[in-house]
C-alpha cells in the first residue's frame, strides 16, 4: 500500500552541531512548506512553485514569530529519495531550534515519521528493492572501508543481481512445469528433464555461492572477533591499546587485573575488528578472576580470531604449554611481546613467533598485516565478500536450497508434476522474499524499525 500522508523528521544525528537537516516527504510536501517558509526575498517564490532541485534561503516561521534562518531545497517527485516530492530544510544545529523547525512542520500538517519510513517509501515507490534498503544502513554504520564498499555494491544492486537472476531461472523452471500440469497428455520429454535439472543444478549452484558469503558479511557488519589470550603480565592490555591507539585498558604489574573481558573496535588495515582482552589464564583460587578465565576460554572458542601473547623475557610456563594445544591453529596467531629485554633462549624454538614490544611500539605494524592477512585468508576482503548477505537473506537461501533439493528429487524420481511445482513455488517465493517480491507488513516493520529517524 502506497502511504497518502506527508511525513517529516529530522535527518540529522541528535545533539549540537552548526548545522541540521529536516525531511519532508509526501503528496503535500511542497503546500506544507508554503506555510512554513518565509522567502528572503519578496520577489522569490514559493516552494510550490519553485522548480525542482533548487535551494532558497528564508526564513521559517510560526504564528508570525521567526523560528529560524535556512535554507530550503525542492525536490520535485519522481527525481527524489522517495519518488515523492520532497522539502530539505537547513537549519541551524542546536537541539531547541531543530525541534522548533520540526514542530512547525507538523503543525501545519506533516506526521512524524516512523524509523526507516523515508526508505521504507523508497522501496514501495519502486526506486529500491529490499537488499538495496538494507545496504543504506549498511553505509550508515560502515566502520572500515572494505565495509563501505560492500554496502556500495550492494546498494548499488550487486546482491540485486544475482537473486533476480536466480529468481528468474526457477521462474522459468515453474513455467515448464506448470505448462505440463495444463496438458496432461503431454509427459516431459527426456531431454526437456535433463534441462531442467540441469538448469535446477545451476540454481542449486548460485544459492551456496551466495550463502558462502553469509560469513563475510557478518564480520564486516559487526567485525572480526578477535580474542586475546595469555598469561597474567603476558601484556594482553598494553597491545589492547597499542592496537587502538588509545589507553582503553588498565596496564599494571599485579597479575590477574583485567578480571572480566573487555571489548573495543577497530580498524586494522581496512578491515573492522572487534578486540577482546581476557583475563590472565592461570590458576586462580579468587572466584570472580576464575569467572574471568572461565570467560577468557569461552571467548576463545566463539572468536573468528584468536591472538595467543607469549612473554619473551619469561622463561615457558607449563600454561604456556596448554595454550598452544588448546588454541585452534587454523585461526590463532602467536605473539611474543616484550622483544626489547633479553629473549629466554625457551623461546627461540618457535620460529612462527611475531615479535613486538608494546612498550617500543616494535613489530606492530607486522602484526597488523597477519592479523588482515589471516582475516582474508578466511574470505574477508574477496571479491565475494562484496556480496555479503546478512541473517536474512541466509535464512531465504536456505529454505531455497531445501525446496530445490526436494523438487530435484521429486522431478527425477517422476512424482506428480503438480507435486513438483509446490517445492518449486516454495523456493520462488523465498527468494522473491530477500529483494521484496514477496512481502509482509509485518517481515518490513522488522526491517525497517532497525533504521534511525529521518532515513
Amino acid at each position: 500500500m502506497i502511504p497518502s500522508d506527508t511525513i517529516a523528521a529530522v535527518a540529522t544525528p541528535p545533539g549540537t552541531g552548526g548545522l541540521a537537516v529536516i525531511r519532508v516527504s509526501g503528496p503535500r510536501a511542497l503546500a506544507i512548506a508554503d506555510r512554513c517558509f518565509q522567502p528572503g526575498r519578496p520577489s522569490s517564490p514559493l516552494p510550490s512553485v519553485a522548480p525542482t532541485h533548487t535551494v532558497h534561503h528564508g526564513y521559517i516561521h510560526s504564528e508570525n514569530r521567526r523560528i529560524d534562518e535556512v535554507l530550503l531545497t525542492v525536490l520535485r517527485a519522481p527525481r527524489t529519495y522517495t519518488r515523492e516530492d520532497t522539502v530539505e530544510i537547513g537549519c541551524h544545529g542546536g537541539p531547541l531550534v531543530t525541534r522548533q523547525v520540526l514542530d512547525t512542520f507538523l503543525r501545519a500538517g506533516a506526521s512524524l515519521a516512523e524509523p526507516g519510513e523515508f526508505t521504507r517509501r523508497a522501496f514501495l515507490n519502486g526506486r529500491l528493492d529490499l537488499t538495496q534498503a538494507e545496504a543504506v544502513v549498511d553505509l550508515i554504520h560502515a566502520r572500515t572501508q572494505l565495509a563501505l564498499h560492500a554496502a556500495h555494491a550492494q546498494l548499488a544492486g550487486h546482491l540485486s543481481q544475482h537473486i533476480h537472476a536466480l529468481r528468474d531461472d526457477l521462474l522459468l523452471v515453474l513455467a515448464h512445469v506448470e505448462a505440463h500440469i495444463d496438458f496432461p497428455d503431454e509427459d516431459i520429454d527426456p531431454e526437456t528433464g535433463v534441462a531442467l535439472l540441469r538448469r535446477l543444478d545451476s540454481s542449486r549452484d548460485l544459492a551456496l555461492r551466495l550463502t558462502r558469503s553469509a560469513p563475510e558479511g557478518r564480520l564486516l557488519r559487526e567485525g572480526a572477533r578477535t580474542v586475546l589470550l595469555g598469561r597474567p603480565n603476558a601484556g594482553k592490555s598494553s597491545l589492547l591499546n597499542q592496537l587502538l591507539g588509545i589507553d582503553r585498558a588498565i596496564v599494571s604489574p599485579i597479575p590477574g587485573t583485567t578480571r572480566d573481558t573487555i571489548e573495543e573496535s577497530a580498524n586494522i588495515r581496512g578491515l573492522p575488528v572487534v578486540f577482546i582482552d581476557t583475563a590472565g589464564l592461570r590458576d586462580a583460587s579468587d572466584l570472580i578472576e576464575s569467572e574471568g578465565i572461565r570467560r577468557s576460554h569461552e571467548a576463545a572458542q566463539g572468536a573468528d580470531l584468536v591472538l595467543c601473547l607469549l612473554d619473551l623475557s619469561a622463561p615457558p610456563d607449563p600454561a604456556d604449554t596448554a595454550l598452544f594445544s588448546s588454541a585452534p591453529p587454523h585461526k590463532t596467531l602467536w605473539i611474543g611481546n616484550k622483544s626489547d629485554l633479553p629473549t629466554h633462549p625457551g623461546h627461540d624454538q618457535r620460529p612462527d613467533l611475531i615479535r613486538i614490544s608494546c612498550r617500543t611500539g616494535e613489530g606492530m605494524e607486522t602484526l597488523r598485516d597477519r592479523i588482515r592477512d589471516q582475516l582474508c585468508a578466511g574470505g574477508l576482503g574477496s571479491d565475494e565478500a562484496a556480496l555479503a548477505i546478512n541473517a536474512r537473506h541466509l535464512d531465504a537461501l536456505e529454505r531455497t536450497l531445501t525446496s530445490i533439493g526436494h523438487t530435484r528429487e521429486a522431478l527425477a524420481s517422476g512424482m506428480p508434476l503438480d507435486l513438483v511445482a509446490v517445492d518449486l513455488r516454495a523456493a520462488v517465493q523465498a527468494v522473491g522474499e530477500i529483494v521484496g517480491k514477496t512481502t509482509t507488513e509485518d517481515l518490513l516493520d522488522r526491517i525497517f524499525s532497525t533504521f534511525c529517524l529521518g532515513k
